[in-house]
């Protein structure tokens, strides 16, 4: 009954009208930067972090969610219709939906493609509602020591997240830790690393790190690569799929959600992995198997089923644990900390309107993109003409604008242009940005639970393994890190970040 209670004031909360505008900015939004190749929600979300310092709390996490799981809906429409991802998560979906586009079916992949992440998206909701709150009960029996503990395994997951040298993620976790640690002290005030500068007793500024690391360094990225023109785009057609296609999509949706689901929840899984899982096990499973690579509406509805889910299902450990589980997470975490929210398992209890209303929003914002994806197909398809060289310098003006606004500072600019540069540099040094951004999130409660327990010990370090739910939660961090350092993963990560250069 508590939970139909809970879920019951969650949609009272989603249904309020501001939060349904932002809930429809979000996805709409997403929708649109999920079409146009080269940004993504990560960008998208960075550039978007200053205007929700003067937002509600709910109203700025909902439309932040909205962009994420919105993005993963949009990108499938250029992944079939120009085989051209404009998300990494559906790079697998131009496999088979590309080739049905070239066949004339094209309507029918999209509406597979949407069908599947709304029934994804649907489920995962469903599990996120279940799920997080006994985790979040049992994280609040937690002491300075456990909650330390746990900061230390968020840490060790971001060197799951990098796909290139493990000695790299690590030293960018340790930048990002000192990055993150200057200012004030929290218990002496001494200023620490302001090198005289009063606007940096505060700390340096996380937007303009968010929108310097993910965003302008992204549009760098993409201009050098060069791949400003615009492809030959497929005709649309007839948009609904046979009766033999929607008994087709059945099994694999129900088997893409299943397994973006479970990854979701891991670290470094998300919708990017969930995808490729899915469909490869679509193609081993599958009794149209042999169609694979030639237009299998299987091949279409199994990843975008898994990367919704995902996507959905990440919100599991951030809103349960206050642990990122993704870069876009670390990011709702900074826009938690920029509201005043504390990211952790006390956001249900001293939170529960943000709580309930965000899980329920996802519900709502879904039906919202099936309407904004199929019928309204034919304008995503206009969005594609918009050249890169008008859309990048309007993007790093409003970026330089937005950075600007939330304090009127002008040091906030010059903030995110040396982000944006030191990341470019970064990324060409072999280096991912990612373990960073953790770093610096994290760095600062790693501190403050580190100190409290040696406050409260009497400076006594065992307290740390001698507690038993911080020394499991120790335990395992070690053992995640001499997993990734496994020769076979090793020689596999640096694979994958190579094709990712």
């Amino acid at each position: 009954m508590d939970m139909l209670d809970n879920l019951g004031l969650g949609v009272s909360v989603a249904m309020a009208p501001l939060n349904l505008l932002y809930c429809f900015i979000g996805v709409f939004l997403g929708t649109v930067i999920g079409v146009l190749p080269g940004l993504g929600p990560l960008a998208t979300m960075s550039m978007l972090l200053p205007l929700t310092f003067g937002l509600p709390p709910t109203a700025a996490l909902i439309m932040l969610a909205g962009i994420y799981y919105g993005s993963q809906y949009g990108s499938s429409t250029t992944a079939i219709l120009v085989n051209l991802p404009g998300e990494a998560s559906s790079a697998v979906t131009t496999i088979d939906g590309y080739q049905m586009a070239r066949q004339g079916r094209a309507g029918p992949a999209l509406v597979a493609a949407g069908l599947g992440s709304f029934f994804a998206g649907s489920v995962a909701t469903l599990l996120v509602a279940f799920v997080a709150q006994p985790l979040t009960s049992l994280a609040l029996s937690f002491g300075s020591a456990e909650y330390f503990s746990l900061m230390v395994v968020g840490l060790v997951s971001s060197v799951a997240l990098a796909s290139g040298s493990i000695l790299k993620a690590v030293a960018m976790i340790a930048a990002g830790l000192l990055i993150g640690l200057t200012g004030t002290d929290i218990y002496t005030g001494t200023p620490r690393f302001t090198f005289g500068t009063m606007e940096l007793l505060g700390g340096v500024d996380f937007v303009a790190i968010a929108v310097g690391f993910f965003g302008i360094c992204e549009i760098m990225r993409n201009l050098e690569a060069g791949n400003l023109s615009r492809p030959a785009i497929a005709s649309v057609g007839r948009l609904w799929p046979s009766r033999s296609d929607f008994m087709r999509m059945i099994p694999p949706a129900i088997r893409g959600t299943a397994i973006g689901s479970f990854l979701g929840i891991l670290p470094g899984g998300g919708a990017l992995l969930s995808s490729f899982v899915a469909y490869n096990v679509e193609k081993k499973v599958s009794r149209n198997a042999a169609e694979f690579g030639s237009g299998a509406i299987e091949g279409v509805c199994a990843p975008e089923a898994a990367n919704n889910a995902g996507a959905q299902t990440s919100f599991i450990p951030l809103l349960s644990l206050g642990i990122p589980s993704n870069a876009v997470m670390a990011l709702m975490v900074g826009a938690m900390i920029i509201q005043g929210i504390v990211p952790g398992p006390e956001v249900i209890e001293k939170n529960p309107d943000l709580f309930w209303g965000l899980i329920a929003s996802m519900w709502i914002g879904n039906a919202m993109l099936v309407v904004l994806n199929l019928p309204l197909v034919g304008i995503w398809v206009k969005l594609l003409s918009v050249r890169y060289t008008i859309l990048f310098p309007a993007i790093v003006a409003f970026c330089c604008i937005g950075v600007y606004s939330v304090d009127n500072s002008e040091l906030a600019v010059y903030q995110v242009t040396i982000a944006g540069v030191a990341a470019y540099v970064l990324v060409k040094l072999g280096c991912e940005v990612t373990p960073f951004v953790l770093g610096f999130i994290l760095g600062p409660m790693l501190e403050e639970h580190l100190r409290r327990a040696m406050i409260i010990s009497d400076g006594d370090p065992t307290v740390l393994v001698t507690r038993p739910i911080s020394a499991i939660l120790l335990a395992i961090a070690a053992a995640a890190l001499v997993l990734v350092s496994l020769p076979a993963i090793v020689k596999k990560r640096q694979a994958v970040f190579v094709d990712d250069l």
